[in-house]
Parts: C-alpha cells; structure tokens; sequence
C-alpha cells in the first residue's frame, strides 16, 4: 500500500524583477488574467487541480527559475502559443516523450512536457 502525499497542494513559485511584464507574458502563456493577485508584490494562476504558479517581486533571485508542467499534446500547445506570441526556445526529445522549452523575458525556464504512455 502506498502512502498518500504529505501536501494537499502545490505553490509553485518564480522569483521576478519586473512583475508587470511577468504578468503579461505568463498570462498569455496562461490564456487568461492571474487568478489571484494577493498583494502588490505577487501574482498567481492555478495550474492543475492541486497545484499553481506564482510570480513573487524578488529582483535579488530573479530569472533562475526552472518549471516543468505536463500537456497532452505538444503541437496543440505550439500552435496555440504561437498565436498569443510566445514561440518555444527549443523542443527536445525526451526518453518519455517530447518537451518544450520556452523562456519568459527574464530568462526563467518553463516546459511544457508532452509525456508519451508507456
């Protein structure tokens, strides 16, 4: 029997300088507004039913993040990206599959992972 986890959800957070150009890019990657906007230093999307992304100003840590979240169909995600205007860095295979890698203007990593069954 397996143990359930530890944490009921999962606040996945990214250090940032200009949080209104975070914003906007990461609500285009989103394709919608921050759900929440805590406090004038913070901004959040939920991500999956138990998980979400948070930008936080902190210029002293910003752009050295790195993301991972899982798609269904990486094409699908390129085609969409490209008409918000967000064009993949590189696409790398993957011995689970296939990922994109996009970068936001601060140099912080996000993927976008593609994972094949089986």
């Amino acid at each position: 029997m397996s143990t359930p986890p530890p944490f009921g959800h999962l606040f996945a957070g990214i250090a940032v300088a200009d949080l209104a150009a975070e914003v906007e890019w990461f609500s285009r990657l989103f394709g919608r507004s921050p759900d929440i906007l805590p406090n004038a230093d913070e901004a959040m999307w939920t991500a999956t039913g138990s998980g979400s992304v948070y930008l936080v100003r902190r210029p002293d840590r910003a752009g050295n993040a790195h993301l991972t979240l899982a798609v269904d169909d990486a094409d699908r995600w390129v085609s969409e990206l490209a008409a918000r205007g967000i064009e993949p860095v590189r696409i790398e295979t993957v011995p689970a599959g296939r990922k994109l890698v996009l970068a936001d203007p601060e140099g912080n990593e996000i993927g976008l992972a593609e994972i094949r069954d089986g």
